[in-house]
Formats: structure tokens, C-alpha cells, sequence
């Protein structure tokens, strides 16, 4: 994917660079419109069972289902799985509410376990000392493009009876030790919205290897209709259904996921050289991963002020974001429990511009503001 400027948009600073803004350079235009022509606007068309095909065999895993966003996705897993009312799921307590939220949303416990400084991803020591009688679940939550200790996760998992649900929406094209993320668990979600590495607008992927928890989250999403009988019921379902237009953009997105994920490296390899030395601490992902580097996030040095940093960097035309706060501190889930390690993360961690259309020029601008915000 060759570099080129940023394309700003009317009435923005010359040197505007937002977080993130999708390539859409591709058959995006060109399968929407197809959708267009032919009718098929609804969760019914070609392109829905196109982009789940693709979507499998770019992750090597048998089953992809298409829904209408990643909360839903990891939802319909959860309750596709049977967890409910009584269970417990562990689940990092840094990490977007999403992954708490839904597990609240079936009636389980969202049980919080520490982070790793390295990684900034869930303690598997932690993990261990978490499980009781009731932990149904661990919720392997793989945040910034690195990804958890699966084999780590997998053997507590084997050893007391539990699910792993890996949540990847923002790993997709992250591999570990040269095997696809998301095929480790036994079931997969994963994200499609604006800012992810393959976008539908908005949309959602769950995938599985496992043939009848496929069918039975098919049933689940189609308000648990009876696929050879039309509107019979057999069981409480949802609607979760994604339409033929997301489809076609997710279809041409994922068409292109090994140039746009090789464009993103290469970015997050050029912020690291030019940050070497400097004050900032980058996420390390751990032996044998290969990032899909969604948004290249650091952790500034410890009494520096995330606010004034992001405000240099915002009058100098460059859009940043703090990372996500510990989901404990909220306060519907307020616990009086104190996680040191995930709260200096949620404290001092910034994200940087890391779109595929970034050029080299750009991220060396955006380095040497942040550099220079630090020496004010």
C-alpha cells in the first residue's frame, strides 16, 4: 500500500490528522452499489453469505456469522454458550465496557482480573487466583492489535472446565505463533465499526470451529426462527441480523485485510524509531505474536499530564485519545477492589493517529509533537 497525504476535511486545520479514518479505496463502491441495483438492501442478499465465506477462510476457521455489531457479537456468544443468572466470567477490568456489559447482560458476574504492564493484558496469574465454583467463562480480551497468553489462558481453562471467549476486535489480522487470533478460543468475536482494521460502518463477526454452536447462534440471531420453517420459533432469540449493504463493504474490506494490516506494521514500526529513547513506554506484545497494530498507543511517563499532552497535540492539528478507563472505577460496577497495574495503564496511555493512509511525513510529525509535548 503505497503512502499518500491525509485527505482533510473542509474547514479543518491544515494539518488535521484524525485517529483513525478507513480505507475504502477498494470494491467498496463498486459492491454497494451492487446492492443497490439489485434491491437487496436488508439483512437478505448475496453479500452476507460472501463476506462470511471470505471472512472464514482469511481466518482459517469454519464458521464466521455476521451480526450487527461486536457488543452483539460477544452477547450472542455468551448466550449462545448458555452462560446466565448464577455464572461468573472473568474478564480484565482494563478494557472497552462492552465485554463487561454483556456479560451483566445475561445475568452473570463480570468477575475483574489485573493486567500485565508489558502487554497491557490480562494477568493469567490473576486469572488463576479468580476462579470459584461458579466461573463459567474466561473472556480473553486482546486490546491495541496484542494478544493474550492463550496457551497460559488455555491450560486454566483445560485444567478447570471453562470456556474462553476471545474478544478481537481489534486484533483482526493478528497472529500468534503464525496462527490466526481468534481460533484459539471456543468462540471468537469480533468488530466491524468505523475505526476498526476492517470496517462495515457498523457490523460484528462471530466464528467458531464448533458446527453446532454455529447453528445454534444462526437460530439465536434470527429471533430463533426455525430455518426450514418460516416464522416458527423455537427459542427466545434477537435480532441481530447484518445487512446486505455492511456485508458488501465488509466483502471489499476484507479483500484487502493483508495489504492493510502490512501498512498499519509498518506505521507502528516507524513510531517505535522514532520514539526510541524517548520518555514513552510502547505496548510490548508477547513472544511469538505478530500485532495487528490497530491503533499504536503508548504509555506517557509516570506525572505527566495525559490532558495537556492531548491538548498540544490537538492545537497542532493531530487528534488523540486516551486509552480506556478500568472498568471497576465505573459506577454501576464499582467494586473497592484496586488493580495498580491496569489503573497506571488507564491512567497514562494515549493513542496515536494509526489509519493505513498515514505517510511516513505524518507519523514523523506526530512523533516529534508528542516528543515536544513532553518538554513543555
Amino acid at each position: 500500500m503505497k503512502d499518500r497525504p491525509v485527505q482533510r476535511e473542509a474547514g479543518q486545520p491544515k494539518t488535521f490528522i484524525p485517529v483513525y479514518r478507513p480505507d475504502l479505496s477498494g470494491n467498496e463502491r463498486r459492491y454497494v452499489l451492487e446492492c443497490l441495483d439489485s434491491t437487496w438492501i436488508s439483512s437478505n442478499g448475496a453479500f452476507v453469505g460472501r463476506f462470511e465465506a471470505e471472512f472464514s477462510r482469511a481466518l482459517e476457521i469454519a464458521h464466521a456469522i455476521t451480526v450487527t455489531n461486536g457488543t452483539v457479537a460477544l452477547h450472542l456468544a455468551l448466550h449462545g454458550l448458555g452462560i446466565g443468572p448464577g455464572d461468573e466470567v472473568i474478564v480484565p477490568t482494563f478494557s472497552y465496557i462492552s465485554c463487561v456489559n454483556t456479560i451483566a447482560q445475561t445475568g452473570a458476574k463480570p468477575v475483574f482480573v489485573e493486567s500485565r504492564l508489558s502487554d497491557w493484558l490480562m494477568d493469567p496469574d490473576d486469572v488463576s487466583r479468580k476462579v470459584s465454583g461458579r466461573t463459567k467463562a474466561i473472556m480473553a480480551v486482546h486490546l491495541y492489535g496484542a494478544v493474550c497468553d492463550m496457551s497460559a489462558l488455555k491450560k486454566i481453562a483445560a485444567q478447570k472446565g471453562l470456556l474462553i471467549i476471545e474478544d478481537c476486535a481489534e486484533v483482526l489480522g493478528a497472529t500468534l505463533a503464525g496462527r490466526q487470533v481468534g481460533t484459539f478460543g471456543d468462540v471468537a468475536c469480533f468488530s466491524f465499526y468505523g475505526n476498526k482494521t476492517v470496517t462495515t460502518g457498523e457490523g460484528g463477526m462471530v466464528a467458531t470451529q464448533n458446527a453446532e454452536l454455529a447453528a445454534r447462534l444462526r437460530l439465536l440471531k434470527n429471533q430463533g426462527q426455525d430455518s426450514n420453517r418460516r416464522y416458527w420459533h423455537t427459542e427466545f432469540g434477537f435480532n441481530y441480523r447484518m445487512t446486505n449493504i455492511c456485508a458488501a463493504i465488509g466483502l471489499a474490506q476484507i479483500e484487502r485485510l493483508p495489504a492493510i494490516v502490512a501498512r498499519k506494521r509498518a506505521i507502528a514500526d516507524l513510531y517505535r524509531a522514532l520514539l526510541s529513547g524517548s520518555p514513552v513506554t510502547c505496548q510490548k506484545p508477547n513472544a511469538g505474536v505478530a500485532s495487528s497494530e490497530w491503533l499504536f498507543s503508548v504509555l506517557l511517563p509516570e506525572g505527566a499530564a495525559r490532558d495537556r499532552v492531548a491538548a498540544y497535540l490537538a492545537a497542532n492539528g493531530v487528534e488523540t485519545r486516551p486509552v480506556f478507563h478500568c472498568a471497576h472505577h465505573m459506577p454501576m460496577y464499582r467494586t473497592g477492589e484496586s488493580f495498580p497495574t491496569a489503573e497506571a495503564i488507564a491512567e497514562r496511555g494515549i493513542s496515536l493517529p494509526s489509519f493505513p493512509g498515514l505517510n511516513d511525513a505524518d507519523v514523523e510529525l506526530i512523533a516529534g509533537l508528542l516528543k515536544a509535548s513532553l518538554r513543555q
